[in-house]
């Protein structure tokens, strides 16, 4: 679960975000998975760009910065597709595709954990 926050209003996302922090686990990410995301993601940190190699399925990507600001959204992003750098993005939350447009996530929001 996280919070978004712009201007003070806090939005609750319920899902359940799985952190990949080691060089294993954010190699791996999601690849070879055959279920899609249901309110659940991924988090992998350190990471500025992703590649959609050996996906199955779509996802919603969330660049942040290191205080954890959206910095960069990419919607539906399909298999087989590449995400150059983002200049200012630290980590990515990989999301179910429609995630950015129900809860309204935008660029400058910030995300918390909780």
């Amino acid at each position: 679960m996280y919070v978004v926050k712009k201007s003070n209003i806090y939005r609750t996302i319920p899902y359940s975000i799985r952190k990949a922090q080691s060089f294993g686990t954010r190699l791996k990410g999601l690849m070879f998975r055959k279920q899609p995301l249901h309110e659940e993601g991924l988090w992998i940190a350190p990471c500025n760009s992703i590649h959609m190699c050996f996906m199955h399925f779509s996802i919603d990507a969330v660049f942040l910065d290191q205080h954890h600001r959206v910095v960069h959204l990419i919607e539906h992003l399909k298999p087989w597709k590449f995400v150059l750098p983002i200049k200012q993005a630290y980590s990515v939350l990989e999301l179910p595709p429609g995630t950015i447009s129900k809860f309204h996530i935008e660029v400058g929001q910030y995300v918390n954990w909780t």
